[in-house]
C-alpha cells in the first residue's frame, strides 16, 4: 500500500521516492558502483542526507528483486564488541524468512552468540535475541561474514558513521574488518561517514588497511533550484504558494544542509503559509523548543570551550581558530588554549571541520541561539 503523509517534508527515516528530493546523479553513481562490484566510501557532513540517499538506493534495488540490503548505524558504538552486536543484528535481519531455513542457518553459522529464535506473531517471520561476550567478538564477526559469503543472493551492506571504527580501543579493528570484507565477492559495502577528515585518513592513507579499496563519493548540498522545485511542488499541492526568494533565504541561511531546510519547510507546511515572516517564526519556534537543551549543553562544557564555541557561532565559519586576529577579536585566551578548546569541541561533536579546513558549529540552530545569548 502506498503511504501518504500528512506533511511531505520528512525529518527522519525514508518513506518513498516522492518525498525524497533530487539526488538523481548520486543515486545513479551509487547504484552503478554497487552493480559493478565496487565498494563505496560516502562522505557527507551530518544532516546532509547520506542516510536518505542510502535508503533511496536500497528502495530501488529491492524493487528489482536482485539485491538484499543491510543497514547498520554505528554512531554510538564505542568498541568492537558493540560493533559486532550491531552487525550480528543486521545480518540476522536478512536470514531467510522461512522459519525452517532460518533455523538451519542459525544453527550452522551462529554459534558463538547463540541467538534465540522466536516467531513474530504479527508477521510470522523469525526474530532474534542474543548477547555477545567480549571474548567471542572475533569469532562472532567471522560467523557474520561467513554467513554473508555463503548466501546465494546479492547483498549490499551499508555501515553508517564508519569513522567510529578508528576510535575503537581494540588494536587492529580496521585490519580485522578489512581481512573479512575483502573476501566477500557477493557482497558490496557502503562505508558512510560524517567526519570527512577521519574518513579520508582511513581510506586514503597508504598505511591504513582500507587504503584505496573503495570508490570515493562525496555528498554535497542538493542543488538549490532542484530543491526549490521539490518544495514548491509539495506546497502547491496544499494550496500554498512558495516564493523562490523565501525558499532561497532558508537554503542559504543553512548552507543547503538538508535536515535544516526540511525542518523549516516542515513548519511552513504546517502553518499552511510560506511568507518570510513565517520563516522567522519557524526558526524562532524551533530554537525556543530547544533552549533548555542548549542551556544545559552550554553549562557543562569548560569555560574555554564555551567561549570558543560562541566565537565560532558569531563568525559562522572560522578558517583558523588560532589566528591572532580571531583570538583577540573574541577575547579568547592564548592560541594554544584555543587549540585545546577546539579539540574538546571536536571530540564532543559540537564543532565540525569543513571540507575547506574551516570550522562551524555543528548544530546550526544551536549556533543561532549562541549568537542571541
Amino acid at each position: 500500500m502506498k503511504q501518504r503523509l500528512d506533511n511531505p517534508f520528512v525529518l527522519s527515516g525514508y518513506v518513498a521516492p516522492e518525498y525524497f528530493c533530487d539526488r538523481v546523479k548520486e543515486t545513479a553513481e551509487l547504484k552503478d558502483a554497487i552493480r559493478n562490484g565496487r565498494n563505496v566510501t560516502l562522505l557527507a557532513p551530518r544532516r546532509m542526507g547520506k542516510t536518505g540517499l542510502i535508503k533511496n538506493v536500497f528502495f530501488q534495488l529491492e524493487r528489482e528483486k536482485e539485491w538484499k540490503t543491510v543497514y547498520l548505524d554505528i554512531y554510538s558504538a564505542t568498541s568492537l564488541p558493540e560493533f559486532a552486536k550491531r552487525l550480528a543484528a543486521a545480518v540476522l535481519s536478512v536470514v531467510d524468512s522461512d522459519i525452517a531455513k532460518a533455523l538451519r542457518a542459525v544453527g550452522r553459522f551462529f554459534r558463538s552468540f547463540r541467538p534465540v529464535v522466536s516467531i513474530d506473531a504479527a508477521t510470522g517471520s523469525p526474530s532474534y535475541s542474543f548477547t555477545i561476550e567480549p571474548s567471542t567478538v572475533e569469532t562472532t564477526l567471522k560467523e557474520c561474514f561467513d554467513y554473508l559469503a555463503t548466501d546465494d543472493r546479492k547483498i549490499v551492506v551499508a555501515i553508517d558513521e564508519f569513522q567510529q571504527v578508528a576510535a575503537f580501543p581494540e588494536k587492529g579493528a580496521e585490519a580485522l574488518l578489512r581481512s573479512h570484507i575483502q573476501f566477500l565477492p557477493n557482497v558490496r559495502f557502503v562505508f558512510a561517514g560524517s567526519k570527512r577528515h577521519l574518513m579520508a585518513e582511513m581510506f586514503s592513507e597508504p598505511n591504513r588497511p582500507f587504503y584505496n579499496s573503495t570508490q570515493m563519493l562525496p555528498l554535497e548540498a542538493i542543488d538549490c533550484d532542484a530543491y526549490y522545485r521539490f518544495a514548491a511542488q509539495h506546497m502547491r499541492k496544499a494550496g500554498v504558494s512558495l516564493a523562490e526568494d523565501v525558499f532561497k533565504r532558508v537554503y542559504q541561511q543553512f548552507d543547503g544542509i538538508t535536515w535544516y531546510v526540511q525542518a523549516v519547510m516542515n513548519r511552513l507546511y504546517g502553518y499552511n503559509s510560506a511568507k518570510s515572516s513565517d520563516v522567522d517564526e519557524a526558526i524562532n519556534k524551533i530554537i525556543d523548543e530547544n533552549t533548555y537543551n542548549y542551556e544545559n549543553i552550554f553549562e557543562v562544557i569548560p569555560a574555554g570551550s564555551a567561549n570558543l564555541l560562541r566565537a565560532i557561532a558569531a563568525e559562522g565559519h572560522v578558517r583558523e581558530v588560532q589566528a591572532g586576529g580571531f583570538v583577540a577579536k573574541h577575547g579568547l585566551k592564548a592560541s594554544s588554549s584555543a587549540k585545546q578548546a577546539l579539540a574538546r569541541l571536536l571530540d564532543l561533536g559540537m564543532v565540525t571541520k569543513c571540507a575547506d579546513g574551516g570550522y562551524v558549529v555543528d548544530d546550526r540552530f544551536f549556533a543561532i541561539w549562541l549568537t542571541r545569548n
